[in-house]
């Protein structure tokens, strides 16, 4: 077996670290295609140097511009490379324009795609992150979810439900690998020895720092705490709008507020570790936060990571002045309630999602279900009926009885994902005859 592996952002490194660690682990083979919008040396080579990972055996060089642009080099360019390296699956992770692109190019040549970090979805279509992944699920063939809720998502859009499974999220096996990693290499801590109410603060996204109003009332804020070190690598974009609007001498000026270029990953990954607190628009981050018992206020409105929320090691602060400061100051203050947050259950697993992804993977493999080979005859539309079960039987022995695929099932009304070991007692299950 051949798996591709296409790789765009840091995120999507990072993420998918230990899954290449456990192809490599197994001896399989595999090619690594590096889409290149990272262009500088910093983020591309040296990452892989960093993150100790093999070397990428293709970079397309995509480099930066606009969306339509940046997508269409590289679908050009992934498009190239699968057709030379003929492998048997393509893995995808996450929601970039590297996910759009190498899911696009490899459906169209009918390589099945494995998306790593399925069914996420804050259903927020402005955002642009928001189509790519909702585009990538519908071109994949399998789909590694965090969460059954993420699960549930793909089963309302229509995902075979035997395609989807459950893994937990690579973020919690990554972190568990780069911490690791991260203590070895990085110093920055020495940087604020004595402080111990440090606050990591990421801002980034086009609502917040595009949006002049939001942008003062967040940093208007950040000023107010000044009963914490706040630790702020300003992205190139966000200063570049902070200083349009005279925010950044302000941030400058202030005693309490660090500002620094751009952090690397395991200076950074070390810092969030040993945080009071993180203050961030990142949807990674709310993962990250979670998995190192972070307490994580976000500066949106809503989030394709709800789970952290439910979780309680995450709230949602918007950005709105008064709310950010009162959270904060709370996790201050109230220790119970911070206790409360850095107690969560993590909802994305226990660091072995990258064993479970490679499982069902070759698993599927050994069945002879990855292929995507046209129909011999045309498909007939599904016969569907929701029926109301009263006997004692699981999803697996419902569905070999009946000859029929459980598409949902709903207890109570609400929709719960039909693993094979559910019991159906009582519950209303929407069946697919094949």
């Amino acid at each position: 077996m051949k798996i591709a592996v296409v790789l765009g952002t840091r995120p999507e490194i990072i993420k998918m670290a230990p899954v290449i660690d456990e192809i490599e682990r197994r001896n399989l083979d595999f090619t690594l295609i590096h889409t290149g919008q990272h262009y500088d040396h910093e983020m591309s080579d040296q990452f892989f140097i960093d993150l100790e990972l093999p070397s990428p055996d293709h970079n397309i060089g995509a480099g930066s511009g606009s969306h339509g642009a940046m997508t269409a080099e590289m679908l050009r360019g992934i498009e190239d490379v699968l057709m030379r390296e003929e492998p048997d699956i393509v893995m995808v992770q996450g929601d970039t324009n590297a996910v759009l692109a190498g899911a696009l190019a490899a459906v169209k040549l009918h390589i099945p795609v494995g998306h790593v970090e399925a069914g996420l979805r804050s259903f927020d279509r402005t955002m642009p992150e928001e189509i790519n992944r909702m585009v990538a699920d519908a071109c994949s063939k399998l789909y590694y979810v965090p969460t059954e809720e993420s699960a549930i998502n793909l089963l309302m859009e229509g995902a075979d439900p035997e395609a989807v499974f459950v893994t937990g999220n690579t973020v919690v096996d990554a972190c568990l690998r780069n911490i690791e990693i991260a203590s070895k290499k990085s110093d920055i801590l020495s940087e604020f020895q004595g402080d111990e109410k440090l606050v990591a603060l990421t801002l980034h996204r086009a609502e917040n720092v595009d949006n002049p109003e939001r942008l003062r009332s967040i940093v208007e804020a950040i000023l107010e705490l000044e009963e914490f070190r706040i630790v702020f690598p300003v992205h190139p974009r966000t200063r570049k709008n902070l200083e349009k609007s005279g925010l950044y001498t302000r941030l400058l000026e202030a005693e309490h507020v660090t500002l620094k270029k751009p952090m690397g990953y395991l200076d950074f990954l070390l810092l969030l570790s040993n945080s009071f607190m993180v203050l961030t628009d990142s949807g990674g981050l709310q993962e990250e936060a979670i998995t190192f018992n972070v307490p994580c206020l976000t500066l949106r409105y809503n989030t394709e990571r709800p789970e952290t929320v439910e979780a309680g090691g995450n709230i949602l602060v918007g950005a709105d002045k008064n709310r950010i400061t009162t959270t904060a100051r709370r996790l201050l203050e109230d220790p119970d309630f911070r206790e409360g947050m850095m107690r969560a259950e993590n909802p994305y697993g226990d660091g072995h999602a990258s064993e479970r992804i490679l499982d069902e993977t070759l698993r599927l493999h050994r069945e002879g279900r990855l292929t995507m080979k046209p129909p011999a005859e045309v498909m007939e539309a599904p016969s569907r009926r929701l029926i109301h079960v009263d006997e004692n039987i699981t999803v697996a022995e419902f569905s070999e009885r009946n000859n029929a695929v459980i598409r949902m099932v709903y207890a109570g009304g609400e929709p719960v994902f039909p693993s094979h070991t559910l019991n159906l007692k009582d519950k209303d299950v929407l069946i697919e005859y094949r």
